[in-house]
Parts: C-alpha cells; structure tokens; sequence
C-alpha cells in the first residue's frame, strides 16, 4: 500500500468549496452533483476505472492463468478489510455479498441442536429476509427483539439468549435509523458463555465509525462488512470475519475452498482450505477485487483513516441536524431524533415522515439524490462534498416540504 501523502486533505479542506477530494471524482461528477447517497452508494474514485480496464488488460494477457494475479487483488482487499476490523488478513474471507457469506455462516450452525435464531427487527433485508424464509419453511425458531429502545437493545438481546440459541445476529449500526448499537461487547461475552455464536453486521460501520474487535470486546464475534457504501469498492467486495478459535464447518461451500488440493484430493470426508479459505466460495467476477484494491489504496494515499473520516461525518451529519433544525418545519411534517447526541449517529441522518417517499420524490427533482425506508427520508454525506453542497441539499428540503400540502400522501 501507498505510503500517507506528505500533505493530506484537512478537514477544513474537505468541508471548503470545492471540497479537496471532489477533482479525484470527475467521473462521477461529484463537485456538480448533490449526491447525498453516501450511506448506500458512494461515488468511486477515477483510479477504480483504471483498475477496471487492469482487470480487462491481465485477462487478456493470462487468459486462464490470470487467477494468479486476481489472487494477488484478492489478497489486497482481504488486507484492507483486516485494517479496518484490526484483525490478521488470515481471519477474513470475502465474497460477492453478504447474502452468500450468511448462508455458508448458517448453515455451519448446529441448527439441529440448537433450533433458535435470536436477532432484531430492525436488520437490513440480507438477513431479514433469509431468517424469515428460514422460519416459514418451520427450519428455526426466530426469536426477533425489538430494535426500540436501541440503549437497551443489546441487554436485552443477551437476555433473550439461551441454551436452545445457536446464534444472535445484530447489525452494529442500525440501517433504518443510522443510531449505533452499544453493548455489543457485552453481549459477546455473554454469548460466549452460553456457547452462542454473536453475528455482527458492521455494514453500516466500517469506513465511518473506527472499529477494532478486540478493543471492542468482540474477539469471538463473526463480522460481515462490505464496501458498497462508505468504502466506495462498489459491488461485488464483501467480507466475513471469523474468530480465529471457529472450528465450525459449512454446510453450503465452494469449490474454492480446496482450490490448492485439487490436484491431490484426498478420499473421505470433504476437505477444506486453512483459515478464511474454509468459508471460500466458487468463481467469482476479480474486476471487483481489482477495484477495491485500488480503492483501499487510493484511502491510503488521500490520509483517509478511520478516525479521519469519522470526524469528518460528525461533522457533515451534524451539520445537516443543525441546518435542519433552523428550517423549522412542522415536526409532524417531517422531523428528526433529537434525543440522540451526534456521537450516537454513525453516517447518515435519519428524518422520520408520514410523507417522506414525497419528499424523496421532490428532492430528485431537485437535483438532490437521497433514498427513503418506509417513513424514514435518509440523507448520507460522502468526504467529498463541501458544506455548501450540505446546504443546498437542506435549503431543498425546506422547498419540498413547504410545497407538499400537510396531508399530502406519502
């Protein structure tokens, strides 16, 4: 990796208008654009196209034998993903989505010893609707704690917790409300002592909240994480962490996994790769892995560290709470969780409204690029707009809302 440049962006030159970074995203225009999509889908940076075209290039060289340098990518991205997590690269294994990674991590379970599943109902679909299916079809028990109140969500978690659990599975960040989970530390010691296994989805955390396992008390917790959102490796780069004490088994694996015993399989049982090579899946697009090789690189090179960017997104997210409140609108138009200090919020704000597909719709007419979950119109920076930008997003928003007539339908 990139050595830190010499003179990386401030804050304050991230905040500036033109924010310092937008000229490494001429592609997707960002400095034009008010792209406030940044906790789904951030703007990638210039180099990830020419990684692209490396990828085109290698395989046009190699033809079959380029597998060896998308390896060598492969590895890049499993190292990027450790930094992030403060764990050895040995403990990461990736795959396309985090779907695929929670099916082989299910199916692992000692499902038929122990029936039951304990998660929230404020996780994101992947495995919201995986555990739904798996209940309908009367597979497991799903055991789901309500998400509210979120300070007492992990206790409370840990408390439904039993000897029938094979697992909890909470997301570190929850992606309706963007408010953090604490306690998961907690939570993972008691799991430990019930032989339960702690599944945290840190999708919403990594790239925007500084994590590290074992400072966090989650040594023994499985991680899924993946750079479609505040990371900006786009599709196709995600990652499971497995403790490093897991002698678990999956049940749903690849070919991948034994992908260097080919040659000498043995008979017998079915054998599996060391480390993260265990939870290996099959064949798999490495345009992807070139990408956020590059990209991960490219964070490097700017400064772009985890506690960089959060005091970064503290101050954008707060900045757009601030702007917000001073637009005065009718809470029953359209408000926000004043309850919750900015430290609480990870990297989006969260405005709660019956109308807010309406207001979504009004501020993509605008110009603005914003996404809404049910009642909740969800606004993410990106390191690369200015507070400018920030306000012009806020200002469209009081537009919109005065527009939309009080019992406009949502």
């Amino acid at each position: 990796m990139s050595a830190v440049p010499v003179h990386p962006p401030t804050l304050a030159s991230l905040c500036a208008s033109p924010n310092a970074l937008a000229q490494h995203y001429a592609r997707f225009d960002v400095a034009k654009r008010l792209l406030l999509t940044g906790h789904s889908h951030q703007a990638w940076p210039d180099v990830a196209r020419e990684a692209h075209l490396l990828a085109w290039d290698d395989a046009a060289l190699d033809v079959d034998d380029k597998w060896t340098r998308a390896f060598t990518q492969a590895a890049r991205v499993r190292q990027g993903f450790a930094r992030l997590l403060g764990v050895p690269p040995e403990e990461v294994a990736l795959g396309a989505n985090t779907h695929e990674l929670v099916l082989r991590l299910l199916s692992a379970l000692p499902l038929s010893a122990r029936p039951r599943l304990v998660t929230t109902d404020g996780e994101f679909h992947t495995i919201r609707r995986q555990l739904d299916r798996l209940a309908e079809a009367s597979l497991v028990e799903v055991l789901r704690v309500p998400a509210h109140p979120i300070d007492t969500l992990a206790e409370r978690l840990g408390a439904a917790a039993n000897d029938a659990t094979a697992a909890v599975l909470v997301s570190s960040v929850l992606f309706g409300s963007g408010r953090r989970v604490l306690g998961l530390g907690h939570l993972g010691g008691r799991c430990a002592r019930l032989g339960v296994e702690l599944i945290v989805d840190a999708y919403h955390q990594l790239g925007v909240v500084p994590m590290d396992l074992a400072s966090d008390g989650l040594s023994n917790a499985f991680v899924l994480g993946g750079g479609y959102k505040y990371l900006q490796l786009g599709e196709g780069n995600c990652a499971l962490r497995v403790p490093p004490s897991c002698s678990l088994l999956p049940v749903i694996t690849g070919w991948f996994s034994e992908f260097e015993r080919l040659a000498d399989r043995p008979p017998g049982a079915v054998p599996f790769g060391a480390g993260a090579a265990r939870w290996a899946g099959a064949t798999y697009d490495p345009t992807s892995h070139y990408r956020a090789a590059r990209v991960f690189e490219f964070f490097d090179e700017q400064g772009l560290a985890p506690p960089f960017l959060r005091a970064l997104s503290q101050h954008q997210v707060g900045r757009l709470m601030e702007r917000f409140d001073a637009l005065g609108l009718a809470p029953t138009m359209v408000d926000r969780d004043r309850a919750a200090p900015r430290s609480a919020v990870a990297g989006f704000l969260a405005l709660s409204s019956p109308h807010a597909a309406a207001l979504q719709r009004g501020l993509r007419e605008r110009g603005v690029h914003t996404d809404h979950r049910g009642s909740v119109l969800r606004l993410g920076p990106a390191p690369y707009l200015s507070d400018t930008q920030l306000d012009a997003a806020i200002d469209a928003l009081g537009e919109v809302a005065r527009g939309l007539p009080p019992t406009a339908a949502a």
